[in-house]
């Protein structure tokens, strides 16, 4: 992987890139829409592809389940197996393991958990996730880390912080052992540290010289105040190296995200945008709406007069809570690729308020509208 850096506003830490990847080149800043079991739910590759998004996240905990690594491997990788020709990023697992909380247990040599599914017992490594990922051939690959809860005391924190970077350490090493074996995909490292700043200052010395080809801010969107997250990404932003690209993982708001890109992040990812498309949330420049809201019955209004998705041309207010309040899955199809449609597009329109040099602008010029308008 190669990242070039074509662009910095001159006004912040805001930035364009570009990812040279496996399966084709990334523009930077970039949201990454969720496709936890191998698919972005209630949508196509085709969906995808036409929203214009080249680079794609799936869950290594998920698809280590089911259906397995050995059934993906068997069809050539997770882009074949799920018809999806561009870039893949795939997650070490080590969230899904934190979020089991009681049915888990990590100590050095990895996490050993139970399956949400059936119960059964399952232990994860540093070096198990890699190969797992490289199984699954992903373009960019995360390591196992261990995150610690929001209110941990600094004893916890700085235990994960060890872990975390031993894993980072052996996780390299496997990553270097697969390479040579021809896998072409890249490592990312990530900063852990909880929200002390000089935890996280060494934890992303750590991860600097570990010289992944990239670094994500892990340990957010933890339970944290607002308030927090955004203090906390911005002086860890600036701890990272300037010619590597950063990821912030779990985040899919307008408001966070435009406050990542003017702290120099340039990957990001939620399931936020189409598990509120299934429930009838869908976002528009004046705000999210509630598609159930017996106000929408009698209006034929596109969901956003000024979008210029698919669904915004051909289908109503009226007729998208008609399909909501009957169950009909098109709902679910219709809400969440224009749910994905809005996101790429502002991160379109942030790119190019950066080449411009107007994004503090712009993203100050967006939320006054957002947050002022037709709230549910």
């Amino acid at each position: 992987m190669q990242f070039e850096i074509t662009k910095n506003d001159e006004s912040c830490a805001a930035r364009n890139g570009i990812l040279h990847l496996e399966h084709g080149e990334v523009h930077t800043p970039v949201f990454m829409p969720v496709g936890t079991n191998g698919t972005v739910k209630a949508l196509t590759s085709d969906d995808l592809k036409e929203i214009g998004f080249n680079l794609i996240l799936s869950n290594t905990y998920h698809l280590y389940l089911r259906p397995g690594e050995e059934v993906i491997g068997k069809a050539g990788g997770l882009h074949k197996f799920m018809n999806w020709n561009r870039n893949i990023l795939t997650d070490s697992g080590g969230f899904q393991v934190f979020s089991l909380s009681g049915l888990r247990k990590i100590k050095e040599e990895g996490a050993w958990f139970q399956s949400h599914i059936d119960g059964s017992k399952h232990f994860l490594s540093p070096e198990k996730a890699v190969k797992i990922q490289t199984v699954l051939n992903s373009d960019i690959q995360m390591q196992l880390d261990y995150c610690s809860h929001w209110g941990a005391d600094r004893k916890e924190a700085q235990k994960a912080l060890n872990i975390t970077s031993d894993w980072l350490s052996r996780a390299v090493n496997t990553w270097e052992e697969e390479k040579a074996n021809g896998y072409k995909g890249s490592l990312f490292s990530i900063v852990q540290g909880n929200f002390f700043p000089d935890l996280r200052k060494e934890s992303a010395e750590v991860c600097a010289e570990s010289g992944t080809p990239g670094i994500a801010i892990g340990g957010l969107s933890v339970g944290e105040p607002k308030e927090l997250f955004f203090e906390t990404l911005a002086y860890t932003s600036e701890m990272l190296p300037q010619e590597k690209p950063r990821y912030v993982m779990g985040i899919g708001t307008p408001e966070y995200i435009l406050n990542a890109i003017e702290h120099g992040i340039d990957m990001f990812d939620c399931v936020l945008l189409t598990r509120e498309g299934r429930n009838g949330r869908v976002y528009t420049k004046k705000g999210p709406v509630s598609l159930k809201k017996a106000e929408n019955t009698h209006d034929f209004s596109p969901i956003d007069k000024e979008c210029a998705c698919k669904v915004c041309k051909d289908y109503s207010r009226a007729y998208l809570r008609h399909l909501f309040k009957t169950k009909e899955i098109l709902c679910s199809m219709l809400a969440s690729y224009h749910n994905l449609y809005f996101i790429n597009e502002l991160v379109q329109n942030s790119r190019n308020a950066i080449r411009e040099n107007r994004f503090l602008k712009y993203k100050k010029d967006f939320l006054s509208v957002y947050t002022e308008g037709e709230n549910d």
